[in-house]
């Protein structure tokens, strides 16, 4: 019985896990960047990663769930969060292509 109850939890876990994920075919925007919306494309970012936990670990993105990490350029620059990769060696450089993820706010 305790068996059975364990793996109930550890498949409900892991599923939520999974839920919370962007799956191919989907995006999630971030609105709140005074440059503009930033579209995160799964299709994109699972083709670019080995796996999910090569960002969604502590050091980088610990929770896959949108607004658990605040976002600043600072960090990106530095060659946290996102920079870890757009740093022009494994994916292009952030600092110099700021169009390639911000859409500028519609006036």
């Amino acid at each position: 019985m305790l068996r059975m109850f364990t793996l109930i939890i550890v498949v409900l876990f892991i599923g939520t896990g999974r839920a919370l994920a962007v799956p191919p075919g989907k995006s999630i925007e971030f609105k709140y960047s005074p440059m503009g919306t930033v579209k995160f494309d799964g299709d994109v970012h699972k083709k670019a990663a080995a796996s999910c936990k090569e960002c969604h670990n502590d050091g980088m993105f610990p929770k896959m769930k949108q607004g658990t990490v605040k976002i600043s350029m600072e960090q990106i620059y530095a060659g946290k969060l996102c920079g870890f990769c757009h740093n022009g060696k494994k994916a292009f450089e952030a600092k110099a292509n700021c169009q390639r993820c911000h859409t500028p706010p519609k006036k």
